[in-house]
């Protein structure tokens, strides 16, 4: 994007403390990619607010386009919507008990909200004025943007190779939302394509049995290091998290009681 013709402006937080909350939010949340979501929701704000940008263009509605709450379903959000919907109703007080100061958090905060609305800084998704089909965008990002697929092939967790690139950590995102719904990243992807025509029902089934338990062993030791944990501790979390209504213990380990099928 920055050689694409964009002004790009970068925002770095404090390594320690980014590491730190990774931790914590994948024990206490069961999702280690919870700060990388505060700082994506919050800085572009901050950036708006001390240049005076009033509109921000966010991608897709992740809350409609993969599974969620239809009441998100409206132009821009507030703060109470981001904390309801996006930050897994953990607002950045919930840290100052863990240890956290408020000088930690202030990269990760947002402007206060009658600020925000003083500068009318109004914040939409693109996919609400053009169709978010993510092949599609690939395609043109490929084509005029420079953009390269994984180069591993596939993403591990499912059959796709061009969505959800941003880090290390996605796929362990993934991994934790399967140990709590049963279901991940193929059956985003295959649920996605099955409703833009791209698939038939028969082939997402397949799919989805054959990739969704899929472990993210390619970054497992990048992510056991980052958040200075022992694989056995990691493995403790991921059964705090696991819901038991959906898996059962066999001879074989941990597998769900039922797929799509």
């Amino acid at each position: 994007m920055i050689h694409s013709g964009f002004d790009n402006v970068l925002g770095t937080p404090n390594g320690k403390v980014h590491r730190l909350m990774t931790r914590y939010s994948f024990d206490e949340i069961g999702d280690p990619f919870q700060p990388f979501i505060y700082g994506q929701i919050w800085y572009p704000v901050r950036v708006a607010a001390q240049t005076g940008i009033q509109l921000i263009m966010d991608g897709e509605n992740g809350e409609l386009e993969y599974g969620g709450d239809p009441e998100s379903d409206r132009p821009g959000f507030s703060v109470s919507d981001a904390i309801r919907y996006w930050l897994s109703d953990h607002p950045l007080d919930y840290w100052l008990d863990k240890g956290f100061t408020k000088q930690d958090l202030h990269y990760y905060t947002p402007p206060p909200e009658e600020e925000i609305g003083a500068k009318k800084i109004e914040r939409h998704f693109f996919s609400y004025y053009r169709n978010w089909r993510p092949q599609d965008n690939y395609y043109y990002a490929q084509e005029h943007c420079g953009f390269e697929a994984n180069p591993h092939g596939r993403s591990e967790g499912t059959y796709s190779k061009y969505a959800s690139l941003d880090d290390r950590i996605d796929g362990f995102h993934f991994y934790l939302a399967l140990m709590k719904f049963g279901i991940a990243r193929a059956t985003s992807d295959a649920a996605h394509e099955i409703r833009e025509g791209l698939i038939e029902r028969e082939e997402a089934v397949a799919l989805v049995r054959k990739y969704d338990t899929e472990f993210p062993a390619r970054h497992f030791e990048v992510f056991l290091s980052y958040c200075d944990i022992t694989e056995e501790y990691f493995w403790e979390v991921c059964d705090k998290w696991r819901n038991r209504s959906l898996w059962e213990k066999r001879n074989t380990g941990w597998e769900l009681k039922v797929q799509v099928s």
